[in-house]
């Protein structure tokens, strides 16, 4: 048990593992990018300039300005996720990649720390395409937005490190199901997205001061919109330190599993 609270062993070598996940994309990147960035713009459009024509002002703005800033984040948080649970697992499993890393000089936390990475390296990716699509459509106010790919960074490194505990622990591709189903979606659907959390009911609006996409969408929405204050250091720092002790944790986890 303490070996998995352990401060984990991170050396530059990572960065070969991350490469070799780089490289391999690279060679289907154009799929890969009009998979993952499909949803979220099709929310922005159905959703904000479709259904938001009958819909009233959102907190002062357009429907479609209010649902921006977490359609962003929630585009980098999946594609994070999607990479460091299906695509890690099927690394890790199937193609036997992790099994033949290890067979050279470079050690287990080297290919988790570089899957954690290239994961949150694919959330940032999307994230920031999003970023530049909702720029095109004139969705930004403020020069403060500029701290918008921090944010991404932070979120998509958070997202990257749970997806990979999950990883540690699902016997099969379709438990994946679980995580994405019960954490997830509903995440997505209740952090203040798409509608305001005050008008939710009470118990949704306390049960989502426990996720992290709220705070992530809070500060989003600051950025981009000019209105930051110095409640958005506290709400980085509830981002920051679960990502990394999901960090630490992720890494040993995976490194148990994988001895095993």
């Amino acid at each position: 048990m303490k070996e998995i609270f352990k401060l984990p062993r991170v050396s530059w070598s990572c960065l070969r593992v991350w490469q070799r996940d780089r490289d391999a994309y690279m060679k289907f990147y154009k799929v890969g990018l009009v998979g993952s960035l499909g949803d979220p713009i099709l929310y922005l459009l159905a959703m904000g300039y479709g259904l938001g024509n009958f819909l009233e002002q959102m907190e002062g703005m357009s429907y479609v300005k209010f649902i921006a800033p977490g359609l962003v984040i929630s585009s980098a948080m999946f594609s994070a996720s999607f990479e460091c649970t299906y695509g890690s697992y099927l690394r890790m499993i199937y193609l036997k990649t992790y099994d033949a890393i290890i067979a050279t000089p470079l050690s287990i936390e080297d290919v988790v720390v570089g899957d954690i990475l290239w994961g949150a390296t694919k959330g940032i990716i999307n994230g920031m395409i999003m970023f530049l699509v909702i720029w095109a459509f004139g969705l930004i106010d403020s020069y403060w937005a500029i701290g918008i790919p921090l944010l991404i960074a932070l979120v998509s490194f958070l997202f990257a490190s749970l997806s990979m505990i999950t990883t540690a622990f699902v016997p099969n591709f379709e438990a994946f199901n679980y995580y994405i189903t019960i954490f997830l979606t509903p995440m997505f659907f209740f952090s203040g997205v798409f509608f305001p959390l005050t008008k939710l009911p009470p118990w949704v609006t306390t049960l989502s001061k426990f996720l992290p996409l709220t705070y992530s969408v809070d500060i989003s929405r600051a950025l981009i919109y000019g209105t930051p204050s110095w409640i958005i250091a506290w709400w980085t720092l509830l981002l920051s330190v679960p990502a990394l002790i999901s960090f630490g944790l992720a890494v040993n986890l995976v490194k148990r599993r994988v001895i095993k």
